[in-house]
């Protein structure tokens, strides 16, 4: 069987019918043997039995959430190419055959766009204005940026894949980030992602869509910010390391004044912060990449695997000894100083960079040895888990 047609489905009585139709149209249109298959999450409306009437297939999927359907949805598919939309007329699976044809032609994912910058037409009325204007292009805009898709329409619901494709994905969110988590894999394996102009119409429904724009919107950035820590930590950390050791490294010598402003303690401190800040966002980064990869999250990255073999636990470890010992050396030398003054006070002035300076690396210390043991931890599986 080359297609199937995929509808997740709760409490779709209204429209089902017509959807269903519709698909039947378009697997005729492109002349292809497929089926129409309903991953139902747990309808009380009857929907099952409409679609199993009008010769469809149903599975059920008891766990709910849109991920959930979808995945369960592709797994039980008999077709080699997966089409999917939602069953609330918005979409005209009639005008599928772009799709089969790009699918044949090499496409790994085919995306659907909605939108006029990508030669899709929105029926008015048929997209809240906040998520024509502000939430998909933003979040378009996001995944284009961080993840190098071509998509024109990043959350567009109807979409198509080869199964093989569907199989190297590996997906595994269950809510609505299930349409975020599946470009953005395929972007980042390197599959080969086309689009497909299409028209957006006004759903069927009577009652309020599924879809809340606000949390579901937050999911959707909330994910795409997880797969890149380079955006989220590294490049802000090392932004943060690179500011807060330059005025470090300048007041350590004394103060400065730019046109009658005095930079001194006050100012180290808050660079010292900066570098302790930026300094575990660039570890952060590194833990979260490790994770990903050895998680099957992304795919398997060769540089990665060098560095582990170069950055090894006892390198990490002697290191990390060597700034805390340091550090110590700093504050030792205050604690002597102090002690040759009888205990007494001391020049804040003379005493408190150095101690400033052994704190900052007594603080980098720990935390290259704290980090050192988990990436240890976390390179003892250095390739990817399999989901069951």
């Amino acid at each position: 069987m080359e297609v199937t047609i995929l509808m997740p489905c709760l409490n779709e009585a209204e429209t089902l019918a017509d959807c269903i139709a519709a698909a039947q149209r378009g697997l005729a249109n492109a002349g292809v043997e497929g089926e129409i298959l309903i991953a139902d999450n747990g309808s009380i409306d009857g929907s099952q039995d409409i679609a199993r009437v009008l010769g469809a297939r149903v599975v059920d999927v008891p766990e709910k959430g849109y991920g959930n359907a979808l995945r369960t949805g592709m797994e039980a598919a008999h077709g080699r190419f997966l089409i999917m939309g939602d069953s609330d007329r918005s979409y005209d699976f009639a005008a599928i055959k772009p799709f089969v044809e790009k699918l044949r032609a090499g496409a790994d994912l085919v995306m659907g766009c909605r939108m006029p910058r990508g030669g899709g037409k929105i029926i008015p009325g048929a997209m809240p204005w906040k998520h024509r204007w502000i939430g998909n292009p933003a979040l378009t805009f996001i995944g284009r940026l961080l993840f190098r898709c071509p998509a024109h329409d990043f959350h567009c619901g109807l979409r198509a894949l080869s199964k093989e494709a569907f199989l190297k994905l590996d997906l595994r969110t269950t809510g609505m980030e299930f349409a975020s988590e599946m470009v953005i894999k395929a972007s980042l394996r390197g599959l080969r992602i086309e689009e497909v102009p299409i028209t957006l119409h006004k759903d069927g429904r009577s009652r309020p869509p599924h879809l809340r724009s606000w949390r579901d919107g937050w999911r959707h950035l909330r994910f795409m910010l997880l797969f890149s820590p380079r955006w989220l930590l590294l490049y802000p950390g090392l932004l943060m390391l690179l500011a807060g050791g330059g005025f470090f490294s300048r007041l350590m010598i004394g103060p400065i004044a730019v046109k009658g402003v005095n930079f001194d303690l006050n100012t180290l401190e808050i660079a010292s912060l900066l570098v302790q800040f930026g300094y575990q966002m660039v570890l952060l980064a590194g833990f979260v990449r490790i994770f990903a990869y050895t998680r099957g999250f992304l795919p398997p990255n060769h540089i990665l695997s060098r560095a582990f073999s170069f950055f090894t636990l006892e390198k990490g470890l002697l290191s990390g000894l060597a700034i805390l010992l340091a550090g110590l050396g700093l504050i030792s030398l205050t604690l002597l100083d102090w002690a040759t003054a009888g205990f007494g006070n001391l020049d804040p002035l003379a005493n408190t960079r150095p101690v400033i300076a052994g704190r900052t690396l007594v603080s980098l210390g720990l935390q290259t040895l704290i980090f050192s043991l988990v990436f240890s931890y976390l390179g003892i599986d250095e390739k990817p888990s399999k989901r069951k």
